[in-house]
């Protein structure tokens, strides 16, 4: 199948290498906003294009993998190119997925087309676990945990504070919290419960680093309501031990079997990733042969992962499947 990017971050990069590591996929164009001189790609024989030109590319490209960010990008971008392609998405805020669903549903069932929304690990595979974990274990309650990991936007939050050059912050699970849920005590926690945050800091000479640290503690929406630990660093130390973007976390569910709920069970899902932005590619590139799959099959319309079958991720024949994973 062939496949194009739409955005060339560090998504979109992930995005190419998955490409390479599957051998039914081809990717054909890469569609930038910037000049597409300036964007070097590693695949030989892909077109650098302005995003101006992608729908002259309608008919060449069976999917179309958009990697652009959730709060301003993919709200305008997934709806306008499903009028041309079937598409994918990582569209992650949650309380706005029913809206995003609505319009990207309409655009793509009026021109015959597959868009599927929310491709990721959460949500993605993490709203898959919790799904079927809820349908096996009715009685019970749900964990989600995040992290360790970098959280890009909360790290973009503390850059934009007077006198900081360069930010980290990492997600960190509380341990205790976790153990006491795969214990099955079903414990009520509050966010302060279930995590802290850890920042890594590089500030400008002279900053008052006092200042900065209140700053970040304080600031509502992403550390107010966090045990938060501020580290001031170099640069030096920043590009050695800070330059990856690692994340991962935990589903867990605990729940009840048995005539009188005697029995606890307990289903745990976990990621440990090295790199964020390349798992969430390999996760697109995944269901972008879901999207090829059923729009082949006369299918139209906006999908999520709960209407995707297992089987149409795999690059195996049903067949296949039986024999050697089932």
């Amino acid at each position: 199948m062939k496949l194009a990017i739409l955005g060339y971050g560090n998504l979109g990069r992930g995005v190419e290498a998955a490409i390479k590591q599957n051998d039914d996929m081809e990717l054909v164009a890469v569609f930038t906003r910037r000049d597409p001189k300036t964007v070097s790609i590693l695949t030989e024989n892909a077109k650098v294009l302005h995003v101006d030109e992608a729908k002259n590319y309608k008919d060449e490209i069976d999917v179309l993998i958009i990697c652009g960010g959730s709060a301003t990008d993919l709200p305008v971008q997934t709806p306008q190119f499903a009028k041309y392609f079937n598409v994918i998405d990582s569209f992650d805020t949650h309380a706005k997925i029913p809206e995003h669903f609505a319009n990207v549903d309409s655009a793509a069932k009026e021109n015959g087309k597959i868009g599927i929304i929310s491709v990721g690990w959460d949500p993605g595979m993490f709203s898959l676990n919790r799904l079927y974990a809820n349908a096996i274990l009715t009685d019970g309650c749900d964990y989600t945990f995040w992290g360790k990991g970098v959280s890009q936007g909360h790290s973009d939050a503390i850059r934009r504070i007077e006198g900081v050059i360069d930010a980290r912050q990492y997600t960190v699970p509380v341990e205790s919290a976790v153990e006491s849920v795969r214990n099955g005590e079903n414990p009520d926690l509050t966010t302060r419960q279930k995590h802290t945050r850890e920042c890594f800091v590089v500030a400008e000479d002279g900053a008052d680093k006092a200042r900065i640290e209140n700053e970040i503690k304080t600031m509502p929406n992403y550390f107010a309501d966090y045990d938060t630990t501020v580290h001031f660093i170099t640069m030096e130390e920043m590009k050695k031990n800070h330059s990856a973007l690692p994340h991962g976390g935990l589903v867990i569910r605990s729940g009840k079997t048995g005539w009188n709920g005697e029995n606890t069970n307990i289903i745990e899902y976990k990621l440990t990733l090295d790199s964020n932005p390349e798992f969430t590619a390999c996760v697109l590139v995944a269901y972008a042969r879901a999207a090829y799959k059923l729009n082949k099959a006369g299918e139209s319309g906006c999908k999520t992962v709960f209407d995707i079958p297992p089987a149409l991720l795999s690059s195996q024949s049903p067949e296949e499947l039986r024999a050697h994973l089932l």
